[in-house]
């Protein structure tokens, strides 16, 4: 019997510390990157990291390392080599040179993760933009197998008006998908508007922070809630009542660190639905070692499409997975102290304002984030 499963690919991931980071602090990002490509499907072999003041403008690494990487490539029948930034088209075409395999960066992954995980036709086509948009300037390396097996008189005329031809049906696609997404977001305005004496929730955050889990356990609904990142692409809104006061909780898709600017652009419908809510529920995975630049990024995000100027409630999520108790006094007699009041007098609460801990998935603390969004769609309605 013919084994018709398809084989894992074998991935090697690569990472530099810049002269303004501590090297824990690119391992945990190389982590990231880790998670990225089991969350693609590819099983990581090998990390290579590499302490630079800046990344190499040829090759992104130093050219020992890059030799160095080369041969583990060739010794272990590695089938990618994936890269914690996003490398220029010369990058990728002078590392190519040295490194026989598959080459990715990190925003091509990411796009690449965005690309199996779109379900609705909205997704798909910004998806399908971003990936467009991402590919345009990278063209010429698809055609620099002609220059290094059949170069000279004869292949040059024909290599790039095949580009030219492969730019001019990229851009007719761009076109096309611009004007489609236009149209959804037409749709989408219209939509809005019919809902718009109703207040407004929307969860924002990191990826891979619970963010599906919140609204599945508020509205009893079934939105994919998984352990990998991105698991939601889609904007799914539900109109929830709690002590007969109605509002609507809408989940987006999670930020991260190094975003490819594409997407940002592409996926201006989802962020609508961040800019226009009444109430941000900025969701955190407080238990993750690196929870403090997470919510940094997320805040940066919402700097940027200019979403961070309404009421924020900072939802400190999977305080089970703590591990250890925080008390904001160390002598304290913890033990006579309830868990949840230790953590409110954390520095994590003092320095975020308004703030909640809960556990989605263990319902812990439940009834007071009821309580606290009920206050606040409460005040919101009075203000309106």
């Amino acid at each position: 019997m013919i084994d018709t499963r398809k084989k894992q690919e074998r991935a090697a991931i690569i990472g530099i510390a810049t002269q303004y980071q501590k090297i824990e602090t690119a391992e945990e990002y190389l982590d990231e990157l880790s998670f990225l490509a089991l969350t693609a499907g590819a099983k990581v072999v090998k990390r290579f990291m590499q302490r630079l003041t800046h990344p190499n403008p040829r090759t992104y690494v130093g050219e020992g390392k890059l030799m160095e990487i080369s041969k583990f490539i060739s010794e272990y029948e590695i089938d990618m080599v994936i890269f914690d930034d996003e490398l220029s088209p010369s990058q990728i075409r002078n590392i190519e040179q040295e490194i026989k395999c598959k080459i990715l960066d990190r925003s091509n992954l990411i796009l690449d993760i965005f690309a199996t995980r779109a379900r609705t036709a909205q997704a798909k086509y910004q998806v399908e933009l971003a990936q467009a948009q991402y590919m345009l300037p990278r063209l010429t390396r698809m055609w620099t197998h002609l220059s290094k097996h059949q170069g000279g008189i004869g292949m040059k005329g024909p290599g790039e008006t095949e580009i030219e031809t492969d730019r001019r049906v990229l851009r007719n696609k761009i076109t096309k998908l611009k004007e489609r997404l236009d149209l959804v977001d037409r749709q989408n305005i219209t939509r809005r508007e019919k809902r718009d004496d109703k207040i407004r929730i929307t969860l924002v955050g990191y990826t891979n922070v619970g963010k599906s889990t919140i609204l599945n356990l508020l509205t009893k609904s079934d939105v994919l809630a998984e352990n990998k990142l991105f698991a939601t692409l889609d904007s799914t809104v539900r109109k929830v009542v709690f002590d007969n006061v109605p509002f609507l909780l809408t989940d987006t898709v999670g930020f991260i660190r190094k975003l490819p600017h594409q997407l940002i652009e592409c996926f201006k419908s989802t962020l609508d639905e961040i800019r226009e809510a009444d109430i941000l529920l900025h969701v955190v995975d407080v238990s993750h070692p690196g929870f403090e630049e997470q919510i940094e990024v997320v805040n940066k995000t919402l700097f940027e499409i200019k979403a961070n100027d309404k009421p924020i409630l900072l939802v400190f999520n999977k305080i089970d997975d703590l591990k250890e108790p925080l008390s904001a006094d160390p002598f304290a007699d913890t033990e006579e102290i309830p868990y949840i009041d230790r953590l409110k007098n954390t520095w994590m609460a003092k320095e975020n304002t308004p703030a909640i801990f809960i556990s989605a998935e263990k319902k812990m603390n439940i009834n007071e984030f009821r309580n606290v969004l009920v206050n606040m769609v409460q005040s919101a309605n009075s203000s309106k």
